[in-house]
């Protein structure tokens, strides 16, 4: 594990479920600073959970969720607003406001939470949307853009404020190589330009193990295997092996629990 002086993010023995469900068992992790920390394992798994309790959308039933050292978990709206103030969000689809221009939706948070001079805030954005190629796109409405601009204007403006660390809900589901190649060129870049600490949740096999410096596993709420990418995988754990290769059967079977097919059919029972 990251030693935790090295780290931004911590989760300390976090016990965190929807109702009866448990989703995080008794989880302790850490997202290394200035790094880019990928979150991987099977749909449910509790990827997206922890994004969520790091920025406060859910708190944690047990445990410490820390971020730069303080807990988040009992934070008031004040305190929690100061912290989210020094993060950027991503999300899955790019979320922006439909009825604003590009450059309106990057301007959004600087208008938000600065009182920065119009002309200033004018620079800005279009610094940031330099950043991610689309400056020349700033007029143009949501409804105007592919599926690959609206992440990347998404991503502008996760970084309108200059966040300390950045986090991405499944930033290339949906994308096509090219924009899926360019999403991930951008996470790293940015991330070591602007000395962010990135953490992103993703199924995307070979871009993720690229650009990567630590990878977590998550699977049945607890961490699978977590390293560098070439540790995890050359992992012997059954069901890691399984996850990074792609395979169709295995810890995680094709067929869900039941009968047997004799049992369904009637085969081989006398009448």
């Amino acid at each position: 594990m990251i030693s935790p002086s090295g780290s931004l993010v911590e989760l300390r023995h976090l016990t965190f479920g929807y109702g009866d469900r448990v989703v995080l068992d008794d989880i302790s992790l850490s997202v290394p600073r200035g790094k880019v920390t990928a979150l991987m394992g099977a749909s449910g798994g509790g990827k997206t959970t922890i994004l969520r309790l790091i920025g406060g959308q859910n708190r944690a039933q047990s445990g410490q969720m820390l971020f730069d050292g303080q807990d988040v978990t009992p934070m008031n709206q004040t305190q929690l607003y100061a912290a989210r103030r020094r993060m950027g969000m991503l999300f899955q689809f790019g979320a922006l406001f439909a009825d604003l221009s590009v450059f309106e939706n990057v301007a959004f948070p600087l208008r938000e939470h600065t009182h920065l001079a119009e002309t200033l805030i004018r620079d800005i954005v279009l610094m940031k949307l330099n950043a991610v190629g689309l400056r020349g796109a700033c007029d143009l409405m949501p409804s105007d853009l592919s599926g690959g601009m609206v992440r990347r204007i998404g991503l502008a403006r996760a970084i309108a404020l200059d966040p300390e660390l950045v986090m991405y809900d499944e930033p290339f589901s949906g994308l096509d190589p090219i924009s899926l190649s360019i999403a991930a060129r951008l996470l790293r870049q940015l991330n070591d330009s602007m000395g962010l600490t990135s953490i992103f949740v993703s199924h995307e096999l070979e871009q993720t193990f690229a650009i990567s410096d630590h990878v977590i596993i998550l699977a049945n709420g607890k961490i699978a295997t977590q390293g560098t990418p070439g540790q995890v995988q050359q992992s012997t754990d059954p069901l890691v092996y399984q996850y990074v290769n792609a395979l169709s059967d295995g810890p995680v079977r094709f067929h869900y629990p039941g009968p047997s097919v004799a049992e369904d059919f009637g085969l081989g029972v006398a009448t």
